[in-house]
């Protein structure tokens, strides 16, 4: 068994920020943003290295991520008493009070352990037990909120152990008070808006719409990229929180430095807009905004597509949207008409603007009537799903039918 790499060691720390399938190309590129440094993509995620301070950048800035871990130990493992031998060999009480709580997550399956459940049990038995054996008392169980998060992955007969830095998933941002049916989660609308450019747009002085915004998550994403305030910056629980080896100065300046960043961002007076037909989804979005600090920046309102005029003069900028597509909300053979009547609005308010739609089902979206420039698959949830980008110019448009997309 490989021997913890210590924090006094900046050089050597390396981390790995968790991600949905498909989205690991725009974490990678978020923590170079970062100044992570040696970042390599990795199935579910990527890994990079650097001191301390970059995995905490890491937790209160990556958009698209959802955790950030630091591997501690990596050893083999054939069956449940060589995992549980490995586990409750490592200096835990390094780590972790006996008179603090942990949770454990575990992935993976070998010999003995075909339960995930099963593999968390032994890993919280081995670190519970070597506590109780060396100090007479053991840390407690928390699996909402506990002082640290173990995180233990199993793959091809080897276990790595990490700390969840993180905590909870860093999707959970802070504003949702509450939803509407189906929505993004917070990171992968986060991550849509980074691949249809929008830091880019936003900084030319493009405007942002979502015609069917529901509660608002990729409305309230975007202001957040645009005013250049750090995602995790309302969360008040984390990882580290109870690691012993947590630098609380650090911390606290790195949250001093993203409120500056937020304060100067709040000159940003772009045109950030969000409409939708259903007026409960429209109230919920409103207080969402109003949690996420952004409500000045943004403007949410009750009006259905077929009556959306946009502003005039409004400049041009991008439109994002994730329509219902079918396993969800509604069946694909009654969404027809719903896509053409979008594809005939970006026509009519929007020419001259990019566009990113969302769809579960290609069918759909030829109905829109527009050749997509450019189609990425990504997971919502379980569901694959295709984030279509459109160029809205007249040569993309389809005369007398559907559009046709990319393969």
């Amino acid at each position: 068994m490989s021997a913890p790499r210590q924090p006094n060691s900046p050089a050597a720390l390396r981390f790995f920020a968790t991600a949905a399938k498909g989205l690991e190309p725009i974490v990678a590129d978020e923590l170079r943003a970062l100044g992570a440094r040696n970042v390599k993509e990795a199935r579910g995620g990527a890994s990079f290295e650097g001191p301390p301070a970059i995995a905490y950048r890491a937790c209160l800035w990556l958009r698209a991520a959802n955790r950030v871990l630091y591997p501690i130990s990596k050893f083999g493992v054939t069956d449940d008493a060589q995992l549980y031998a490995g586990i409750n060999s490592m200096p835990w009480e390094n780590d972790l009070s006996a008179d603090a709580s942990l949770a454990v997550d575990f992935t993976g399956t070998t010999a003995g352990i075909t339960h995930t459940q099963y593999g968390a049990q032994r890993v919280k038995d081995a670190v519970v037990d070597r506590f109780r054996e060396k100090f007479g008392r053991r840390p407690s169980v928390d699996r909402e909120q506990p002082d640290v998060r173990i995180n233990c992955h199993l793959h091809r007969d080897i276990a790595t152990v990490s700390l969840d830095l993180s905590g909870d998933s860093l999707h959970l941002r802070g504003y949702r008070i509450q939803g509407v049916a189906a929505p993004l989660k917070e990171n992968l609308a986060a991550a849509l808006l980074l691949k249809c450019g929008w830091p880019e747009i936003a900084k030319a002085g493009g405007s942002f719409v979502d015609p069917l915004s529901g509660s608002g998550t990729l409305v309230i994403e975007a202001a957040l990229m645009a005013g250049d305030i750090a995602p995790a910056l309302l969360r008040d629980y984390w990882g580290f929180s109870g690691w012993l080896k947590h630098d609380r100065r650090l911390w606290e300046k790195l949250i001093m430095e993203a409120r500056e960043r937020q304060t100067a961002g709040r000159a940003c007076k772009l045109m950030i807009l969000g409409y939708d037909h259903d007026a409960k989804a429209i109230l919920t979005a409103q207080q969402n905004a109003r949690t996420a600090g952004i409500a000045p920046t943004v403007r949410f309102e009750h009006k259905s597509l077929e009556h959306n005029t946009l502003p005039s003069g409004l400049p041009p900028g991008l439109v994002v949207t994730n329509p219902p597509y079918g396993e969800r909300l509604g069946k694909v053979e009654t969404l027809g008409p719903l896509y053409a009547t979008l594809g005939n609005w970006l026509k009519t308010q929007c020419p001259g603007w990019q566009a990113g739609v969302i769809v579960g089902d290609l069918g759909l979206g030829k109905q829109l009537g527009i050749r997509a420039r450019k189609m990425n698959s990504f997971y919502n949830g379980a569901l694959e799903c295709k984030l279509l980008q459109f160029s809205i110019e007249p040569e993309w448009f389809m005369r007398g039918g559907a559009a046709e997309t990319p393969e």
